[in-house]
């Protein structure tokens, strides 16, 4: 009889555990076990991370995995231009000429001039980011130093996300020495900018306004929102490799999201990040409901 009561206490206790799950909980399940099954349709390895900028809420699959950025890794080198233009190191107005050695293929305009070209630190800035010029890009890194970069990405607690060679270097990606970073971390720095807090809230937001300006066509995220939906993002691709970085401007709740992509093949399908930014904007799109669920509007 004792045996008989204590079992029928234990199960009291389970079914009361399982009627205190909220729907909140039951559907944020779902949304992981879609993501899963999404990112489970592609034979490549993908990384998500995606925070509401709100609520602090985390969605993450492989996000601590350590994925090569091809351009997405632009955002940490345009972070330490502005952090060395406040430390006055430089003015983002100073005049720097276009040197022959930092000339490189790829995407970009400069490597089509054939006049001298001298441009302010800030327009080779704005041609890194906007057009993803490498041109403007090695010019950067050279004038802030790759060891730089990285210790202020370790300094803020991001150690993974690292710069080892400047754009389209053939033999130091041989040698593995690849740009990196992981979905936390790239999804973690968006946070930083959003909350003002990367440098001061002044550097923060004009590094997201250059963010802003990207051509939005440029973006697979962008592939799985609605038109009217705003973002700051910086994409990256090569060879095996899909990297985004993002700021999903969902009205009043705005969520950071990092997709990496690696070992793609012909096989991986083309439209991964966006269905996977899709099924992440309708979740978070889906938490603007009253406890019930009752939508209240985008």
């Amino acid at each position: 009889m004792k045996k008989a009561l204590l079992l029928i206490g234990f199960c009291i206790i389970q079914m009361t555990a399982f009627a205190q799950v909220s729907a909140r909980e039951i559907l944020k399940q779902k949304t992981e076990n879609d993501l899963k099954e999404i990112i489970g349709s592609s034979p490549s390895l993908t990384g998500l991370m995606a925070i509401d900028l709100t609520s602090g809420e985390i969605i993450g699959i492989n996000s601590d995995i350590v994925f090569t950025q091809a351009s997405a890794i632009k955002i940490p080198i345009l972070m330490e231009v502005y952090k060395q233009a406040h430390e006055k190191k430089f003015a983002l107005s100073d005049i720097k000429p276009l040197v022959a050695s930092n000339i490189v293929a790829g995407s970009g305009i400069l490597n089509a001039m054939t006049d001298p070209v001298n441009l302010s630190i800030r327009n080779y800035c704005m041609l890194m980011i906007g057009l993803s010029d490498n041109s403007a890009t090695n010019t950067l890194i050279e004038l802030v130093g790759m060891k730089n970069i990285n210790s202020t990405m370790q300094s803020l607690g991001f150690p993974n996300t690292k710069v080892q060679r400047k754009m389209i270097d053939q033999p130091a990606s041989l040698r593995n020495e690849e740009n990196l970073s992981t979905p936390a971390e790239a999804a973690r720095i968006m946070k930083l900018l959003h909350e003002g807090k990367f440098i001061d809230k002044t550097s923060s937001e004009e590094i997201l306004s250059i963010l802003k300006k990207n051509p939005i066509e440029n973006s697979k995220l962008a592939g799985g929102l609605p038109s009217n939906v705003k973002l700051a993002f910086k994409p990256g691709g090569m060879g095996g490799v899909s990297t985004e970085w993002g700021i999903v401007y969902l009205s009043n709740s705005p969520y950071a999201i990092a997709v990496m992509e690696n070992y793609k093949t012909s096989a991986t399908p083309s439209d991964i990040i966006a269905a996977i930014s899709k099924r992440v904007f309708d979740y978070f799109s889906m938490l603007k409901a009253t406890k019930y669920g009752v939508l209240l509007g985008n």
